[in-house]
């Protein structure tokens, strides 16, 4: 017998050996993306805190113009999501140069995609934003606003791809600096431009953070990548197979978002501009969390690229134990902050008032939140793409928009609209919880 063979294996080996992923493999992916989705709110929630200091008019613009980039920027997050679940099969296989091909193709997408959004939005921006605002002083702030950051449009949905085809080679340290790279400059810049220039230095420190962010992207890409850089339009026609049903599953999270933003707003600017600070520590909430289900895609993808189903369920149930548990810990958090959070951010009673029932039904929200993320990595990673949208799409036409519409029928305030936000995750739990134990999302291929 080979000496080396009589060596005991460590746990990780011991695990893997077994077709398990210990903690400590997560952990290893987790933390870092983390840091990287939790960077970008924590920027968020300082820039509101910030522009909340200008008065409600300025703070409901900034929930306006927000919430229209994000729409046009969500739409692509098959660039990260898509790019990462196709990149990780091709290096479980151990075809690493084509999983960094994958990124090449998506960063031409984010470039000519991204360059026809920030036109559209540019131009059409004063429109849009009267339309969700309802105030013509509000569209107005919102507009020079959004006019600024358009121009960084095709800058976040390069560093979308670049994050996508590095957690498909298991790398997620990298992006963590890169985020940082562009965030910490903007966090320091906000209040200096904002002190300076009102509520457009808002933008364009947002501008800032975004440049250098996508700059050190397209740098790494530069260095990893050594084959053709021309475009392969049957890469990309296989990127935009899997693309489509995020697409439309984006499109079902914007109807919902873009309804809840659209009715809060009829309530008046109190409660629009509640329903911005709470809408910002939701995101933030929720990307903490869905660093998890990176951990999980990227496993899972990894699995299943090497033929083993039992290790990618094993991530599955690992995953879903401490996301839940994490999702516990940030709820019992906020309930005991119920009154002191909601005041970093805005010192108006009105605004307070708007927002003192919502914020309890915002903590049922995490709490399911913590069993929906850490699945949807497991079906996101297995390329389920097909299912996440349908039950998307559910949850949106048979939770959400009936209890916001609701809420405006019957005049129910911020509170309905959150009613609808809870019914929207509540579906979506049941829906992935079922598909998981099915099995069936274990016989896709990307």
């Amino acid at each position: 017998m080979h000496p080396a063979q009589t060596e005991p294996l460590d746990e990780h080996e011991r695990l893997a050996a077994e077709g398990r992923v210990s903690i400590r493999t997560v952990l290893a992916l987790a933390l870092p993306a983390l840091g990287v989705l939790a960077a970008t709110p924590l920027y968020l929630l300082l820039d509101t805190a910030v522009v909340g200091r200008l008065g409600k008019t300025e703070l409901a613009a900034l929930g306006a113009a927000t919430t229209l980039f994000s729409v046009v920027t969500t739409q692509l997050t098959f660039l990260s999501y898509g790019t990462t679940a196709r990149a990780s099969r091709l290096f479980g296989a151990g075809k690493k140069d084509e999983a960094i091909a994958e990124g090449v193709q998506a960063t031409w997408v984010a470039l000519l995609v991204g360059s026809v959004l920030a036109a559209t939005m540019f131009l059409g921006s004063p429109w849009f934003t009267l339309w969700l605002s309802g105030n013509e002083a509000v569209a107005a702030e919102a507009t020079l606003w959004l006019r600024i950051a358009s121009f960084g449009i095709p800058l976040l949905l390069i560093t979308m791809a670049g994050n996508g085809w590095l957690r498909g080679i298991q790398n997620t340290t990298a992006p963590l600096w890169f985020t940082l790279t562009g965030v910490i400059p903007a966090a320091v810049l906000v209040p200096l431009l904002v002190h300076a220039y009102g509520f457009v230095g808002s933008a364009w420190a947002n501008l800032t953070g975004l440049a250098l962010t996508s700059t050190c992207f397209l740098v790494a890409l530069v260095r990893a990548h050594g084959g053709s850089w021309a475009v392969r339009p049957q890469v990309i026609r296989r990127q935009l197979v899997l693309g489509r049903d995020l697409i439309i599953r984006s499109l079902s999270f914007q109807v919902a978002f873009l309804s809840a933003a659209g009715v809060a707003a009829r309530f008046g600017e109190a409660s629009l501009a509640a329903h911005q600070v709470m809408m910002q520590l939701w995101n933030f909430l929720t990307l903490v969390l869905d660093s998890l289900a990176i951990a999980a895609q990227t496993l899972t993808g990894a699995a299943l690229g090497m033929g083993s189903v039992h290790r990618a369920r094993g991530v599955g149930r690992l995953v879903v134990m401490y996301s839940a548990a994490v999702a516990a810990g940030l709820a019992a958090v906020f309930a005991l902050g119920f009154r002191l959070i909601p005041r970093v951010f805005t010192q108006d009673d009105s605004v307070l008032e708007a927002m003192a029932w919502p914020w309890w039904i915002l903590i049922l929200m995490i709490i399911g939140g913590g069993v929906v993320f850490a699945l949807d990595g497991v079906l996101l990673g297995a390329a389920d793409a097909v299912f996440l949208r349908n039950a998307t799409i559910a949850s949106v036409v048979l939770g959400f928009l009936p209890g916001v519409w609701l809420s405006l029928f019957l005049n129910a305030g911020l509170t309905g609209v959150w009613c609808g936000l809870l019914a929207f995750i509540l579906i979506r739990m049941a829906a992935v919880l079922w598909r998981f134990t099915s099995m069936k999302w274990a016989d896709n291929a990307v």
